[in-house]
């Protein structure tokens, strides 16, 4: 009797285990098909236009290609958000080591994360700073490095990120602040877009506040060493 129940709890932990790891297998293809997807395909939505939409918020955005995008925006992003783009694998080491001794003395909460983090981020997943949805994040990044390459990660991000309220993607924002295309924006153009980054909600381009004016003057600057220093390479080299 006793071999009996043995037994049949080693035949339970099998199948559980077997469960489990179907469960596992299942949900990394379905991810690899998702990233696989919007390889070619515009992100419908994300995280936070369904939040804003669920809030009764109007929501903006217009996709464009990237080749339909002033060269001085990438360039700009790159200034202000992630130099080292073009030539890490989606995670600057140094970066997050910076933000993780910075977080743990106590100072204001810093991420550290690349253009490709946050493209993972807002393409596939929720805000929020849990271990699991930083893992997701690390794994989302992965595929996108591997599957989309850096030309497309750059324009799903310029498409969908945060600009405003209600107000996703470098041409909505454009049109909004500028009431031109993302095609014909100015560098100072470009600069104060990417200079509201950090706070869109708060932060408004077209009539800035002292400190984001000086902040945006800093990333016009950065935008031309990009450009001289070859900084956006894999960009450049994508566009022919």
């Amino acid at each position: 009797m006793i071999r009996y129940y043995a037994r049949e709890r080693v035949t339970i932990w099998r199948r559980l285990r077997d469960a489990i790891l179907w469960t596992l297998s299942l949900l990394l293809l379905l991810s690899i098909f998702w990233v696989v997807v919007y390889r070619f395909v515009p992100v419908p939505v994300t995280w936070l236009m369904a939040r804003d939409r669920i809030e009764g918020r109007h929501v903006t955005r217009n996709w464009v290609g990237l080749d339909r995008i002033a060269t001085v925006m990438p360039r700009a992003v790159l200034g202000a958000e992630d130099a080292g783009f073009c030539s890490h694998n989606g995670f600057d080491v140094a970066a997050i080591g910076d933000a993780f001794v910075s977080n743990a003395e106590g100072h204001k909460l810093r991420g550290g994360s690349t253009i490709s983090q946050q493209t993972a981020k807002n393409a596939f997943l929720w805000p929020g700073r849990s271990y699991v949805r930083k893992g997701l994040e690390a794994w989302f990044t992965m595929l996108i490095e591997l599957i989309w390459g850096k030309p497309r990660i750059m324009e799903v991000y310029l498409n969908i990120v945060e600009m405003g309220p209600g107000i996703y993607g470098v041409d909505a924002a454009a049109r909004h602040y500028f009431n031109v295309g993302a095609d014909k924006l100015t560098r100072a153009q470009a600069a104060r877009l990417a200079a509201i980054l950090p706070q869109p909600i708060e932060r408004d381009a077209a009539n800035p506040g002292r400190a984001t004016r000086r902040y945006a003057r800093r990333i016009e600057k950065r935008v031309r060493v990009v450009k001289t220093e070859g900084i956006d390479f894999c960009l450049t080299e994508a566009r022919g």
